[in-house]
């Protein structure tokens, strides 16, 4: 008896191990040459976001499709945890990281395709606070998003203005970070002035914020690839340069003119 229970379960084992062993193929199994998969934030506004009917769309999203269509590729949207961004790369769940991407400070942690937006880092204050200038936020709460470029220049370049705050609060995203300006509970935004003027412009109360003159720093998108995946980035760069050159770029632009877009483009000049 003890023999064919033994025998039973090692048949069972051995069935548990052929599944699991199938299981892991398909989890791991790698991207057709023909589907194109980008990594992107779905909550970063002009790049890549959800429209009212539950689509992501967004000006990067646009110029991938637009990418995609003159190769022949399918593209795939693929929202990603920007904390988990590296992880996605590397491990070859997605092809690129392509939504209000930055290079400065990240050039020799990725292979890039060239810049094509020059983006600036503002700050954002809800007018009741009478917040008018750098000085005035000596005191006050910031809040930015977490692993942000504004973080970045906050702890690098603009460590000194950071240091004047009551306290620098990193949240999972610009829309939570609005809420807590609307009902005070933070009293400015450092972020990307694009992001910025979604968020303002899309809200009833619109006539309540101020960005501020002042810049916190400047910094160019690009597309992200693994590092070394020169094949891939080189097609789509090949890809970017012909619509730079024939208009394309510049007419997605322009269905983003409300977000600052067209002013921010640096491809092709």
């Amino acid at each position: 008896m003890k023999k064919k229970l033994a025998l039973v379960l090692a048949l069972f084992m051995v069935a548990g191990l052929t599944l699991f062993g199938c299981g892991s193929k398909d989890e791991n199994a790698k991207n057709d040459d023909k589907t194109f998969v980008v990594g992107f934030d779905a909550e970063f506004p002009p790049y890549g976001y959800k429209d009212d009917d539950g689509n992501y769309i967004g000006f990067d999203l646009d110029l991938a499709q637009e990418v995609c269509d003159r190769n022949g590729w399918t593209l795939k949207k693929q929202p990603v945890d920007w904390d988990s961004k590296d992880m996605e790369i590397d491990s070859g769940t997605i092809d690129c990281i392509w939504n209000g991407f930055t290079m400065n400070g990240r050039e020799d942690d990725y292979t890039w395709t060239k810049p094509y937006i020059d983006n600036k880092q503002i700050i954002v204050v809800n007018k009741k606070t009478g917040i008018k200038n750098f000085k005035g936020l000596k005191g006050k709460t910031v809040e930015t998003q977490k692993d942000s470029s504004a973080l970045a220049a906050l702890q690098g370049d603009q460590k000194k203005l950071a240091s004047t705050f009551a306290t620098l609060t990193e949240v999972a995203d610009y829309n939570s970070a609005f809420m807590d300006l609307e009902s005070g509970a933070c009293d400015a935004i450092a972020m990307d002035i694009g992001v910025a003027n979604y968020q303002i412009n899309s809200r009833k109360n619109a006539s309540d914020f101020e960005v501020l003159d002042e810049v916190i720093s400047s910094e160019k998108y690009a597309v992200g690839f693994k590092k070394g995946n020169t094949e891939l980035r080189d097609k789509v760069q090949k890809t970017l340069d012909e619509m730079a050159k024939d208009g394309t770029v510049n007419k997605i632009a322009d269905k983003y003119a409300d977000f600052g877009v067209p002013g921010s483009l640096c491809i092709g000049k």
